[in-house]
């Protein structure tokens, strides 16, 4: 029996599955330039001095919905009025509340204001979401009720209650709940909605398909059609190759 021409242990020529040719790369996608990263700095830097504008809203929103904690004062010392009362964290989640409500807003705008997202955006989202909720703080504490209790005390005089100042205990969780929302929801849009990164092309073809070598050897009639992608067929005129058997005198 004649011997494959190529020995199975080394890879067949063609072989669509063996690595690309040394000078071949593959197409990278595109690729923001200098402009376009430029032009997320800016757009980065417009979205965090919005958020931090609107954060104006925000302080008037906390000043306006957050309950009032009622003092009362005997001209000796100043007491709360309903000692049980629950006032006191209403203004914290109160804002808390406001600020993860102004993030999921926030977020989901900036996405659908720029959908491939970027690096830039989310900073200049988490950025205005900070200075926003500083600027919301100082607001509600500068329109609110005044922080001298004991001068708005003598003032009001005694027994008539009056309200104590608007005030943030856990000052770091209403801080963060608007930028930490923000980037929640736009980085979730993104993952979800955002479009998709080109997948990458060779600019080298190579694999083609693979065809059986031709018989070296020459032989044609019988054997020459039994050929196959291992090596040539059984030789003609051999018996014990070709299945065939003398027959017997």
């Amino acid at each position: 029996m004649t011997a494959p021409l190529t020995p199975p242990h080394q890879p067949q020529p063609n072989d669509p599955w063996q690595a690309p040719p040394s000078g071949s790369h593959a197409v990278p996608g595109d690729r923001p330039g200098a402009d376009e990263r430029r032009t997320e700095l800016k757009q980065g830097a417009v979205i965090a001095a919005v958020l931090t504008v609107a954060g104006l809203v925000l302080g008037l929103l906390w000043l306006w919905l957050s309950p009032r904690v009622p003092l009362v004062s005997d001209d000796t010392a100043v007491f709360l009025k309903n000692s049980e009362g629950e006032e006191a964290i209403g203004a914290d989640g109160t804002f808390v509340l406001l600020g993860l409500a102004f993030g999921l807003v926030s977020g989901i705008a900036v996405f659908l204001f720029r959908r491939r997202g970027g690096i830039p955006l989310v900073v200049g989202l988490a950025l205005g979401g900070l200075l926003g909720s500083l600027l919301a703080w100082g607001i509600g504490t500068w329109f609110g009720p005044t922080s001298d209790v004991v001068a708005h005390a003598k003032e009001v005089g005694k027994g008539v209650t009056f309200d104590a100042p608007l005030e943030l205990h856990a000052v770091g969780a209403a801080m963060l709940a608007w930028p930490i929302a923000a980037m929640i929801v736009h980085l979730g849009l993104t993952a979800l909605f955002g479009p998709r990164d080109p997948e990458p092309e060779w600019d080298v073809p190579y694999g083609a398909p693979y065809s059986a070598p031709s018989d070296s050897s020459g032989s044609a009639g019988a054997g020459s059609g039994a050929e196959s992608a291992f090596g040539p067929g059984p030789v003609a005129g051999d018996a014990k190759s070709s299945g065939e058997w003398p027959e017997r005198s």
